[in-house]
């Protein structure tokens, strides 16, 4: 339900009511019990995916890559020296099933991006490396992304970027903490 506060909020900062305030309004008219606090933020970050995921998808389209595979070569260019990672490491960074992550590892090897090897340390197992190629689109790549994704950031100053970060990462560790039964 929206509060008065809720309400009145848009009024006084001066902000234009958005999508998120019409879907909560509606909901408050249906089921005036139903507190929709919770979209105030969770919708709004789902909205803000969904209105910037286009571009983003659109920039590594640029490079020949789709945004799982950008995130692939990625994570191994960040890891540092030797930019090498075994596929364990990379689809528990990536949260990704061991056939999702197999996958996008064959493509990216087609493509000149990645190798597979042995490991040194355990002959057994298998290492993803990232080919010198795969290295230097991950950087331009990963440049020109950010360059975009500052861009949708503009509507705000950098205090409140700074206090916006702060804000979402106080709720994003709140949620990764193990919870107690």
């Amino acid at each position: 339900m929206l509060s008065a506060q809720d309400k009145n909020r848009g009024l006084e900062t001066g902000y234009a009511e958005d999508h998120v305030d019409r879907l909560r309004a509606q909901w408050a008219r249906e089921l005036p019990g139903v507190d929709t606090e919770p979209m105030a933020i969770l919708g709004r970050a789902k909205r803000l995916a969904n209105l910037v995921g286009p571009s983003i998808e659109d920039t590594f389209a640029k490079f020949g890559l789709d945004r799982g595979e950008f995130d692939v070569i990625a994570t191994l260019r960040r890891s540092g020296p030797p930019y090498q990672l075994t596929p364990t490491e990379m689809y528990t960074t990536l949260m990704l099933s061991s056939g999702g992550l197999t996958h996008r590892l064959v493509r990216l090897e087609k493509a000149g991006l990645i190798a597979r090897e042995k490991s040194t340390r355990d002959g057994r197992s298998v290492v993803v490396c990232l080919t010198p190629t795969g290295a230097t689109l991950a950087e331009k790549a990963f440049r020109v992304d950010m360059e975009n994704e500052l861009v949708f950031l503009q509507g705000l100053d950098a205090e409140e970027r700074a206090t916006l970060a702060d804000l979402l990462r106080k709720l994003v560790v709140s949620l990764e903490e193990p919870r107690e039964s």
